[in-house]
């Protein structure tokens, strides 16, 4: 059971406030009456809740693909940055947060959500979900880096980073130069730990962009835009994350 006004806060129909007024002018009915208050208890499975002649479906838990664009940091409130939580409506800044983070320059897949077990579960270095990433280095990168990322990489922490799968692709020409491309899939998220790992091998990185979590990518999801995941996606990242690994 659960307060109307917020089951309807919730739903996304507005603010708490803004929800009040609607129940007030009568906008909000429940099995077909009007004359209800903020404060009635609803049935999330047997009520029908209904604002402006719409039902309104209630869902305590969801999920959202935003395509995270570079200029903007992965936090709910920043003082002097745009956040990623701003490109999302006001009401839900205050419940949903990004799972992990991308630096600031850090393009591509974030999963935003107000369901903290599936956010711990993700983030986690214990359940190994992997993450790929898309790199662009200033040089080439050795081919020995294959075998020693697979191995477990010393990027100055206690213990070296979790064995992680590389792959080297050649050379592009771009505007007259070379470019420099690598793909890295790794199952933790330490602090820059994508940049660390390309920089103990004497490579910079000169643009990152993470292309999927588990099986969930971006396709054609433009940037700064989102989705909400589907019920097939969630449960797929949900049994990625279902069982802890010896670390």
């Amino acid at each position: 059971m659960v307060r109307l006004d917020k089951f309807l806060v919730d739903a996304g129909i507005g603010t708490r406030s803004e929800v009040k007024k609607y129940i007030k002018k009568k906008q909000v009915k429940v099995n077909g009456s009007s004359n209800v208050s903020p404060e009635q208890k609803i049935d999330e499975e047997k009520d029908s809740v209904c604002y402006l002649g719409e039902e309104i479906s209630y869902e305590k838990y969801a999920y959202y693909l935003f395509h995270k664009p570079a200029g903007c940091v992965t936090a709910k409130t920043d003082k002097t940055e745009r956040t990623v939580m701003d490109y999302f409506p006001e009401q839900m800044r205050r419940k949903f947060s990004p799972v992990g983070r991308l630096d600031k320059d850090t393009e591509g897949l974030l999963i935003i959500t107000n369901d903290g077990a599936f956010h711990h579960r993700l983030v986690s270095p214990a359940y190994h979900v992997p993450k790929t990433y898309e790199a662009v280095l200033d040089k080439p990168v050795p081919a020995e880096a294959v075998t020693l990322f697979q191995e477990g990489v010393d990027i100055g922490d206690e213990k070296k980073t979790l064995p992680a799968e590389l792959t080297i692709f050649p050379p592009e020409d771009k505007d007259g130069k070379e470019q420099c491309r690598a793909q890295l899939v790794i199952t933790e998220g330490r602090y820059h730990q994508v940049k660390r790992m390309f920089l103990a091998v004497g490579c910079t990185v000169t643009y990152l962009k993470r292309v999927s979590i588990g099986s969930l990518s971006l396709q054609n999801l433009p940037k700064g835009e989102y989705r909400r995941l589907t019920e097939q996606e969630v449960e797929d990242l949900r049994k990625i994350s279902s069982e802890k690994k010896s670390i």
